[in-house]
């Protein structure tokens, strides 16, 4: 009888180790099992520069997404990005989103001024407004041979 005991204690902690793996793996991983928690939008970029699959997507300094996609739109040639938005959030169409860096040399991120002169925007609604991200090697070439414009106060 003892012996049935200690198989079936063993057992049932096997079972709970199984059942904990199984939850970590799932939360660990961003797998949702019973929907989503979050809905898609999307913006266009003239350019999408050292934009990842999985950087964030930030409003009023706060995280609210994730960046989940890229697609060429051939045709008005731009980058249109997948924007993966927590469901509480609300953006509306007169938002703006722009690619901002994290520091001078952190990561990027994508931010968005969130609006609220417009209507709502539903999933799966388009961005309008952007900005894309300045090319810095442009800018510092620009400075180091000159060929910034000097201010009109400058050049008195």
């Amino acid at each position: 009888m003892k012996k049935y005991h200690h198989e079936t204690v063993a057992g049932l902690f096997v079972l709970i180790g199984l059942i904990c793996v199984g939850v970590l793996t799932v939360k660990l991983g961003k797998v949702h099992l019973w929907g989503s928690d979050s809905y898609p939008l999307y913006a266009r970029f003239n350019s999408v520069s050292g934009l990842r699959i999985g950087n964030s997507i930030e409003m009023l300094g706060l995280e609210i997404g994730e960046i989940a996609g890229f697609t060429m739109d051939q045709e008005k040639s731009v980058v249109v990005a997948e924007l993966r938005i927590r469901k509480p959030i609300k953006v509306y169409d007169d938002a703006i989103a722009s690619i901002k860096t994290a520091g001078l040399i952190g990561d990027k991120y994508v931010g968005i001024d969130p609006g609220g002169a417009g209507e709502l925007l539903k999933p799966g609604g388009m961005i309008t407004q952007t900005e894309s991200p300045p090319d810095l090697g442009e800018l510092i070439g620009k400075y180091a041979f000159g060929d910034i414009e000097k201010s009109p106060k400058e050049k008195k």
